[in-house]
């Protein structure tokens, strides 16, 4: 499957970008905000590029089921389990976005045997993208107009102990993070929104992203198929790898940890 994914590669990222287009487009004007039933904020931009991007995988992969994170809050899950599908998260990082903080991202994951082994992250405010196939490699590119330049590979780092960068999330700091990060007082803490994290990890330029806070897994398996790729791994706190559809109802993940440099012992 993943050779497949290979083929229709730049049909994917051609998805992110339309999708980061119409996020961009709602971002530029006075958009509302509402609450979901979990009390998450939700606008328009989050709606209407899963639906850019559902559309679009029903074109390029229409054997493949799709879950999105804003059809999953209204219900609607395809049936999954230990098959392979998409996994959606068309505006990660909304409340960055609605803060207009930027640091928000359009997630696309494919989920094979409950392992995320392919994913696509795109940055619209940024102009960046990451993409990685488990097996085959990960790369990162600028967008500019609407198109990629510089086009490069990415690879993890080695971790150095004297001198780590452990990345954590901006808006979900727990006291059980804090005291985690306390164990490490050399290390750089980077605060940064969104899947962001793993990509900061899969380019080698940091170390550690820990989650001590939830999670769904569609906020996780785009970026957790580009770090794979890129040499990394995402463990739970028990030190097996971070799994998908754990259970179809809620898609939520445990805490966890990714991880640049697999050989380092934490």
């Amino acid at each position: 499957m993943t050779h497949h994914i290979a083929n229709i590669m730049d049909e994917l990222i051609a998805t992110t970008l339309a999708a980061g287009a119409v996020i961009m487009d709602v971002y530029a004007t006075d958009f509302s905000v509402r609450e979901k039933s979990d009390a998450s904020p939700v606008t328009e931009a989050d709606q209407r590029a899963e639906a850019v991007i559902e559309a679009a995988l029903a074109t390029i992969a229409p054997h493949i089921p799709m879950v999105g994170e804003e059809a999953a809050s209204d219900g609607y899950i395809p049936p999954v389990d230990s098959g392979t599908f998409w996994l959606v998260d068309p505006l990660d990082g909304t409340k960055e976005f609605v803060h207009r903080r930027g640091a928000f991202t359009v997630n696309i994951g494919l989920i094979e045997d409950n392992k995320a082994s392919a994913g696509i992250v795109y940055a619209p405010d940024k102009g960046q993208i990451w993409w990685g196939m488990i097996g085959d490699g990960a790369w990162t590119a600028d967008v500019v107009g609407g198109v990629l330049e510089n086009t490069r590979a990415i690879s993890t780092r080695s971790a150095d102990a004297d001198s780590l960068v452990i990345v954590a999330s901006k808006s979900h700091r727990s006291p059980e993070l804090e005291e985690w990060i306390a164990n490490y007082p050399t290390a750089e803490s980077i605060s940064i929104g969104s899947s962001l994290k793993f990509c900061l990890l899969a380019e080698g330029k940091a170390d550690l992203y820990p989650r001590l806070g939830p999670t769904c897994e569609w906020d996780t398996a785009a970026a957790h198929g580009v770090l794979v790729a890129a040499g990394g791994a995402v463990n739970t706190l028990d030190g097996s790898p971070l799994t998908y559809a754990k259970d179809t109802k809620t898609f939520l993940n445990p805490y966890f940890m990714a991880i640049g440099d697999m050989g380092f012992k934490l």
